[in-house]
């Protein structure tokens, strides 16, 4: 961790919502030894961050949660064919061969995750359903609250970078957030899996869009590589290969008295625990 960083906890509330955001230190190796024979892994991030965590939680209980475990029990170690055949790609531009062994185990050895958030509730649960509807960001508000969690990072032996973080901001008329899941295989491949969730405070549901992309680095010819380093400006390179929108609807009693949440909540509070 950099030098003088210091774990902070945030709770947040606004109208019916309370979120709270967790960031704090890398899993010390007993716990990682014990959560990788939990998620039958090989191996688990360089940098896990275990306890950081991301919930928005409604007053009546439902809600959704970001965490690292949850997104690595969807990394897929049965979808190896192109996984390896990556490696193999890896493998021959590489300097030196020290990790042959080590790179063709079968397991996704870059993480490759499509995680998209934990939901919260037990008998209120929010509900997915698919829509055609579109994220449409109203004009610039004032941002009340604003964090940054990492919930992994691995820099594959020095030849690439997987990393999972997320970003939330929350306005006066509704809050946004971003998860997105980066890989860079240095000479081989750039993929992306973005995660945008947005909710409007009048409104009873989410908007959430998922979108996946990814391009070989000899198909990026075009682009400098000083972008590949830059995840907002590299991401228009690529291509996209899964793009689904969907609601998460409030359970159908919030329907009815949502009103009257909205009124009678407090419009917003913050606590910051060092």
């Amino acid at each position: 961790m950099i030098h003088g960083f210091q774990s902070r906890h945030w709770d947040f509330s606004f109208r019916p919502w309370k979120l709270t955001a967790t960031n704090t230190h890398i899993m010390k190796s007993v716990d990682l030894e014990k959560l990788t024979d939990e998620l039958h892994l090989l191996s688990l991030p360089e940098m896990m961050f275990g306890d950081n965590v991301l919930r928005i939680q409604h007053g009546s209980g439902f809600g959704i949660e970001f965490s690292a475990t949850d997104a690595l029990r969807c990394v897929n170690n049965y979808q190896g064919m192109l996984k390896v055949a990556c490696a193999e790609e890896w493998q021959e531009n590489r300097t030196e061969g020290g990790h042959s062994k080590e790179v063709i185990k079968p397991y996704d050895w870059t993480f490759t995750t499509d995680y998209k958030e934990t939901l919260l509730g037990e008998s209120l649960k929010l509900k997915v359903v698919s829509t055609t509807d579109h994220m449409k960001l109203k004009a610039r508000e004032q941002i009340k609250f604003f964090e940054d969690v990492l919930l992994f990072e691995d820099e594959l032996h020095d030849h690439g970078v997987s990393s999972l973080s997320m970003k939330i901001r929350v306005m006066p008329s509704s809050f946004f957030l971003l998860l997105r899941f980066f890989l860079r295989i240095n000479g081989v491949l750039i993929r992306m899996n973005d995660m945008r969730l947005h909710h409007e405070t009048d409104k009873t549901y989410m908007l959430r869009e998922y979108t996946s992309r990814e391009r070989r680095i000899a198909n990026l010819m075009h682009a400098p590589p000083s972008l590949f380093t830059e995840l907002n400006e590299i991401s228009q390179y690529l291509s996209i290969k899964e793009a689904v929108c969907e609601k998460l609807i409030f359970p159908g009693r919030i329907h009815q008295n949502a009103a009257d949440l909205q009124a009678n909540a407090p419009v917003e509070g913050i606590e910051c625990h060092a």
